[in-house]
C-alpha cells in the first residue's frame, strides 16, 4: 500500500521586461498552512467546497509560517492585485498527480514583490501555501508569470 509522504509544493516566476526579454526567473518552494491542509481535506469529501485557484503577491518580507492565513501586504492595484489563473493537472509520478496553477500579471505601476500566495477567493478565502520571493522589483509594463505546483507524492 502507498502512503502519503508529503505535499510539496513550488512557485516558478519569471519577469519580462517591456521589450519582451526574459529578465529573470527563479523558484521558490512553499510552505503549506494549517488552513490550506485543512480546505484540502474538505475537497476530498464535499462537493461544495471551493477550489484553489487565484494567485496573489504581496510586499512583506516576514517569514512565512503555518499559521498564516493571509499574505503580510497584498498589492491590491498596479496589475498585481489577486487573479484566478489557469488550473490544470500534471503528472509527476502518477497520472495526473500534481495540481498546477499558472497566471500572469501586467504592471501598470511600480512595485517590490516579496510574497506570494495561494487561494480559493478573488479577495478573501482560505490560503493554501506562502512564499517569500526574495525582492523583485517590477516596473511599469512589465509581466511577472507564476506558476504553483503541488504534488502529491507517494
Amino acid at each position: 500500500m502507498d502512503t502519503l509522504k508529503n505535499l510539496k509544493g513550488v512557485y516558478n516566476f519569471t519577469i519580462t521586461g517591456t521589450d519582451g526579454k526574459v529578465r529573470d526567473s527563479w523558484s521558490v518552494e512553499n510552505l503549506v498552512t494549517n488552513a490550506g491542509f485543512a480546505q484540502l481535506a474538505l475537497l476530498a469529501g464535499d462537493a461544495a467546497a471551493v477550489p484553489f485557484t487565484y494567485l496573489a503577491v504581496g510586499t512583506s518580507s516576514t517569514a512565512p509560517a503555518v499559521t498564516d492565513t493571509a499574505l503580510g501586504a497584498e498589492i491590491t492595484t498596479i496589475g498585481l492585485e489577486r487573479v484566478a489563473g489557469t488550473v490544470s493537472r500534471v503528472t509527476t509520478n502518477v497520472t495526473d498527480d500534481t495540481y498546477r496553477v499558472t497566471t500572469t500579471w501586467e504592471a501598470t505601476g511600480s512595485a517590490t514583490v516579496e510574497e506570494v500566495g495561494v487561494f480559493n477567493d478573488a479577495t478573501t478565502g482560505t490560503m493554501l501555501s506562502r512564499a517569500l520571493t526574495g525582492a523583485k522589483a517590477l516596473t511599469s509594463g512589465e509581466t511577472l508569470t507564476g506558476t504553483y505546483t503541488l504534488a502529491i507524492a507517494v
